[in-house]
């Protein structure tokens, strides 16, 4: 029975190694950062990505089972993102779990990127637990730069797509207002760390789609729309007015996010909702939730931070519970940018 994996995340930027079992529980988790490796070209540039993990990643490797007090005995499987996500960055983590597979004579399983982050509230550890009554089945929000989408997820595999964002995410419009303001890379920190001395109705931006009957929401309009306000005030006043434009931009942001969960919540009679993925680390998209679930009497769970953001970790729970349950890959498993049909239903 497998009950421990070795996982590893090669998705996009970050390389992040960790050690989980199938309770959830995390024995180490470590990661490398290439923020300062792409703060110069104001984004992710693939290329270096994949240059990047596969420095890392070994050196990663022997740290995690360092941490955790551990060795290759200790673990039964590998888990690995195959997908979605950057192609080389992809490869460099799927041709290492291969690699591991074959010399040390243990199976591993290509996890789905989105299914880690719909499953990371689970995660266990020291210093986190999820509530003892948060269980299937609940709503999920799931926003990152790459994906912001709303799930009905009713068991481990059962993860029902109620919407998506019709254009760029939620992450994206972030950071590529972030851009456009001279904040650099990343650029959602930034403007979460400015919003907070910032008035959040200084300035006017659209909510699209947000009174639509569907699940469905739009982020490009909201993105232009800045582009010109900032274009029309010039260097000068926008850097005057920083604090109020990044909280009103924001507002925006979490105006959209919070009436579509809510809506999705009512709609599916929920008692439990998360939010996951990247930004939900955002300190105003939290605290309007919880407001939210206070408000409604729901159970909101939202991982720490560390499991918010692209990790190992989730990717290991993923595969811990798959493995034990006879799921395992073929060796000419390839990577994919794109998810599954078969993923979600």
């Amino acid at each position: 029975m497998i009950d421990r994996v070795l996982a590893i995340e090669t998705s996009c930027d970050d390389t992040s190694v960790a050690i989980v079992d199938r309770s959830g529980w995390v024995h180490s988790v470590v990661a490398a950062s290439q923020d300062l490796e792409h703060e110069m070209y104001g984004g992710i540039v693939p290329e270096i990505a994949a240059r990047n993990h596969s420095i890392a990643l070994i050196p990663l490797i022997e740290e995690a089972f360092k941490k955790a007090g551990m060795n290759w005995s200790d673990v039964q499987g590998i888990a690995v993102t195959n997908r979605p996500g950057l192609i080389g960055a992809l490869i460099v983590g799927l041709v290492t779990a291969k690699s591991l597979s074959q010399a040390k004579h243990l199976p591993f399983l290509g996890v789905n990127h989105l299914e880690g982050h719909l499953l990371a509230p689970f995660l266990k550890d020291a210093q986190y637990a999820p509530p003892e009554d948060f269980d299937y089945p609940y709503v999920g929000l799931a926003i990152s730069g790459g994906h912001t989408s709303l799930y009905h997820i009713t068991a481990l595999g059962e993860y029902h797509v109620l919407g998506a964002t019709k254009d760029d995410a939620a992450g994206e419009c972030f950071d590529k207002f972030a851009k456009m303001a001279g904040l650099g890379f990343p650029g959602g920190v930034r403007i979460d760390q400015l919003a907070k001395t910032g008035n959040p109705h200084a300035y006017e931006f659209p909510r699209s789609m947000i009174h639509d009957d569907t699940f469905a929401m739009s982020f490009s309009g909201l993105k232009s729309s800045g582009q010109r306000m900032l274009e029309q005030m010039g260097p000068d006043l926008v850097k005057e007015n920083l604090p109020d434009l990044c909280a009103s931009f924001q507002e925006a942001i979490v105006d959209v996010l919070i009436a579509k969960l809510e809506k999705a919540a009512k709609a599916y009679k929920a008692r439990r909702i998360i939010l996951t993925g990247g930004v939900s680390a955002n300190s105003r998209l939290r605290a309007r939730a919880e407001e939210f679930a206070a408000k409604k009497g729901l159970r909101l769970v939202i991982p720490p931070i560390r499991y918010c953001t692209d990790n190992a970790a989730m990717i290991g729970y993923v595969g811990a519970l798959r493995m034990a349950r006879g799921e395992t890959s073929n060796i000419d498993l390839g990577p994919s940018p794109q998810a599954l049909a078969s993923d979600f239903r």
